[in-house]
């Protein structure tokens, strides 16, 4: 009878917790050989980017970071890659253009834009499609994948290094250091009474002192901090992009139109009120600043002020349009092809209307740009509005066809506002539009010099890529000072040459010095 009852647990067994169920923890992807890699191109940063300027060493270094990056992954990786390499055309191109420019403005634009394009490609290495992302993705990307790298470098670390046992060797340390307690100061009252003792001894001591040992340990110690956080930092990029992750996290699946709860009489009703009060605001604008060929900012108003309180609310309007046009594109419900087309024709006659007023605010900064002349906050303004131009435009053809590439073809419009911006180098625009204006407006009064009406003080202010024009059109004695002259053609090392540079020190070169009168006559 008792061998038929169940065993009944004891006490042990009913108080013995249930053990957890643990997930594996994911591994970083070779944390040894990219910890190695990571090594060598921290390295090779602080060579070529602990200076004072930037210039071929900025894009070096990029490509250093692609070659990493593909290193490790290794074809495997390259093949993953593949449908998202495309990102490398630009992000090589903007790095480029860091040995070409010397404007800070396009400096900053352009690492920006580098980190940016960096951040994608390491989030896309692995699966997913750039062109999959919604148009709100791309920041949200580059943020996460900055924060979720941080934990590569540790993780690597872990995994390739054996702690544990490093710490259980840490006892047989303490016999070194009481020796090092125990020397210090001995050694150091020695070497107090030898160097009173013998003065050749002291001379020599001397002299190792005049090298200023702590500046030296100073350096060397700033430079090994450089080297550990360019490491960390190509560790953190590489272990980010080879990482295993999810189906969901790799964003395999293409971004769709949304959830719409927002109805048609609703979402028409905006649009149609939008559209006529952009109409007949439009027709004053074209009235007045297109038809009328207007030369004069409206009575009552002068230059500056037309064409600032009329700018900036008309690009405000602009982009708040579009965002309207895609909040509206994602959230109206659609169901049959009647209501598609009745949306559609709304929302492309917004869109038109839109450029128009953009128009109008391109037209206002001419007019203001004409009377007082071009600045670099003016010239990136005008780029930025072609842009947001080009995107508007671009949102009407999605309107018909392909909306899920909206986003890939504004992400592609702000790239080719970048590479723009460059191309035309503002520095240079700016100087060689001024004095031609300035040259213009003189030819009827004897055409005088245009140091005489132009704001040279502020080209003069520009960076090294303004100096070529400005050699050829205000071949000045101050181009020649030792100031001016040394910031062009001062000694650097060959990773700070950069093309503007090198043609500012030539046009200087090339201007003759300024004539000395013999005699003070």
């Amino acid at each position: 009878m008792s061998s038929s009852l169940p065993a009944v647990p004891t006490n042990a067994q009913s108080a013995a917790p249930v053990a957890p169920v643990v997930q594996p923890r994911v591994k970083p992807f070779a944390p040894r050989r990219t910890l190695g890699v990571a090594l060598g191109v921290g390295v090779l940063a602080e060579v070529l980017l602990g200076r004072e300027h930037w210039g071929v060493s900025f894009p070096l270094m990029v490509m250093a970071l692609v070659v990493a990056l593909v290193g490790v992954g290794g074809r495997e990786g390259w093949q993953r890659a593949a449908p998202n390499t495309w990102l490398l055309t630009p992000l090589l191109v903007v790095a480029g253009f860091m040995g070409v420019r010397d404007s800070p403005w396009l400096q900053l634009l352009n690492v920006v834009t580098v980190g940016a394009l960096l951040a994608l490609l390491a989030h896309f290495w692995a699966a997913g499609r750039v062109e999959w992302l919604a148009l709100g993705d791309y920041p949200g990307v580059v943020v996460s994948t900055v924060f979720r790298s941080l934990v590569q470098p540790p993780a690597m670390v872990r995994e390739a290094v054996d702690l544990r046992g490093a710490m259980s060797r840490m006892p047989r340390l303490f016999p070194l250091l009481r020796g090092l307690v125990l020397t210090l100061p001995v050694v150091g009252l020695f070497l107090v009474l030898l160097w009173s003792a013998d003065a050749a001894f002291a001379s020599a001591l001397e002299r190792v002192l005049a090298l200023e040992v702590g500046t030296v340990l100073e350096e060397g110690v700033g430079r090994v901090l450089g080297v550990l956080f360019s490491a960390s930092a190509t560790a953190a990029l590489v272990g980010h992009a080879l990482r295993r992750r999810t189906r969901r996290e790799s964003g395999e699946e293409e971004v769709g139109e949304g959830r719409a709860w927002l109805g048609l009489t609703e979402a028409l009703t905006l649009l149609v009120a939008v559209d006529v009060l952009f109409l007949v605001f439009v027709r004053f604008q074209v009235a007045y600043l297109f038809v009328g060929d207007a030369v004069a900012p409206a009575p009552g108003y002068s230059y500056a002020e037309y064409a600032r309180r009329g700018f900036f609310e008309l690009l405000l309007v602009s982009m708040l349009t579009l965002c309207l046009i895609m909040a509206l594109a994602r959230w109206t419900v659609r169901e049959t092809a009647k209501a598609k087309v009745a949306f559609q024709v709304a929302a492309s006659v917004m869109t038109v209307l839109t450029v128009a007023i953009l128009a109008s605010a391109m037209k206002r900064l001419g007019m203001y740009e004409d009377a007082f002349g071009y600045t670099r906050l003016r010239v990136f303004t005008h780029v930025f509005m072609v842009f947001l131009g080009g995107v508007l435009a671009w949102r009407g053809v999605t309107l018909w066809w392909r909306p899920e590439r909206f986003a890939v073809g504004a992400f592609a419009a702000a790239l080719g506002a970048v590479v723009t911006v460059n191309v035309i180098n503002p520095d240079a625009l700016i100087v060689r539009h001024n004095l031609a204006r300035e040259l213009a407006q003189g030819a009827g009064e004897g055409a005088p010099r245009p140091e005489g009406v132009v704001d040279v003080g502020y080209l003069y202010e520009l960076s090294l890529d303004a100096v070529p024009e400005l050699a050829r059109g205000l071949p000045s004695t101050r181009l020649l000072s030792d100031e001016f002259r040394a910031r062009a053609c001062e000694d650097v090392s060959w990773p700070e040459w950069s093309l503007s540079r090198w043609r500012a020190c030539r046009a200087l070169s090339a201007l003759a010095p300024a004539p000395v009168s013999a005699g003070g006559s």
